[in-house]
């Protein structure tokens, strides 16, 4: 009885002091709980193929592409040809994560509409499939810095007309890295596209970066700079034959960028393709992000098949 008395008296004597003002109190620390850097992380618009979050999540990734293509083609010899028109691109990415580590990823797919204006036909059709396995290396959720490793079989199941079938297919082998910093996000990603048929399709390497700056839930602008790069080049050899009866390979002086591979002999005429995307993310949702990217290349724009892209994507987290 005598303690419980001490206790009561204790506690009468606390509530007395805080009402009067006199005594702060004391809050919880809460500086054992984890923190994760991670959680407003945005997944990169431009290079979707090749260029992804270093993070493994479960996602569906819904991608629409509308491409200008440019007036004018470069081809062998130094000149060009007519062309025109535009292309558009329905694709849709999967991810499903086995942990926070481990995910297997289906980075390419999708339905291409291919309108020029001139010298190359009018088609549409399926690009390759592409799928692989993505495992972070790095998972530093307190300082916010992840790197990730993926590894791609490119499956040559895709339409001929729009150049897309051919060879034996490829691995793309990339490194993505990401690092969280007030409110601000860099990313870059690095990688090769090594065909099993160096003879129908060309050796290629990709950098591309990304910075971004979360002002609010709705709007978090962004800006993303892509290289490609021909390492060794294809064979040219008669192939799609829908297009100038299967002469693109040997004609064209350029490769297909981030979503087309001919095996030109002559890309590296022209072996170096840089573009520059703005756009912005807005999180409709914590688990819903829409995505909107203007694309202009910054080399001449007669040397790939872009004048102008704009694509517009929404990544479900699931």
């Amino acid at each position: 009885m005598k303690t419980t008395k001490v206790i009561l008296t204790f506690g009468a004597a606390m509530t007395a002091s805080l009402w009067a003002g006199s005594t702060t109190p004391v809050m919880p620390d809460n500086s054992c709980e984890s923190i994760d850097a991670f959680a407003t992380a945005i997944r990169p618009i431009s290079n979707p193929t090749l260029f992804d979050l270093a993070l493994p999540r479960t996602n569906a990734h819904a991608i629409f592409m509308h491409q200008q293509l440019p007036s004018r083609a470069a081809i062998v010899g130094g000149g060009s040809v007519p062309l025109n028109g535009d292309m558009q691109l329905y694709a849709l990415q999967l991810e499903y994560a086995f942990n926070e580590r481990l995910s297997l990823v289906a980075t390419k797919d999708g339905y291409v509409n291919f309108n020029p204006d001139a010298t190359l036909s009018e088609e549409d059709g399926f690009a390759n499939l592409a799928a692989g396995l993505k495992y972070a290396f790095i998972l530093d959720r307190e300082n916010g810095f992840a790197l990730s490793g993926t590894t791609t079989i490119e499956v040559p199941t895709g339409s001929e007309s729009i150049t897309q079938g051919s060879g034996d297919g490829a691995v793309n082998l990339i490194l993505n890295t990401l690092k969280m910093t007030d409110g601000w996000q860099f990313a870059a990603g690095a990688g090769l596209h090594i065909p099993f048929d160096n003879d129908e399709e060309a050796m290629t390497s990709f950098i591309s970066t990304h910075v971004s700056y979360e002002v609010c839930d709705y709007f978090i602008p962004l800006i993303e700079l892509n290289w490609y790069h021909v390492i060794d080049e294809g064979d040219g050899g008669s192939r799609y034959k829908d297009q100038v009866g299967g002469g693109v390979p040997g004609v064209i002086g350029f490769e297909g960028g981030d979503l087309l591979n001919w095996g030109a002999a002559n890309a590296k005429d022209n072996g170096d393709i840089v573009t520059l995307a703005a756009g912005f993310r807005s999180r409709l949702k914590d688990n819903v992000h829409l995505g909107v990217a203007y694309e202009i290349p910054l080399t001449d724009e007669e040397e790939n098949l872009m004048e102008n892209r704009l694509t517009v994507d929404l990544v479900w987290y699931f």
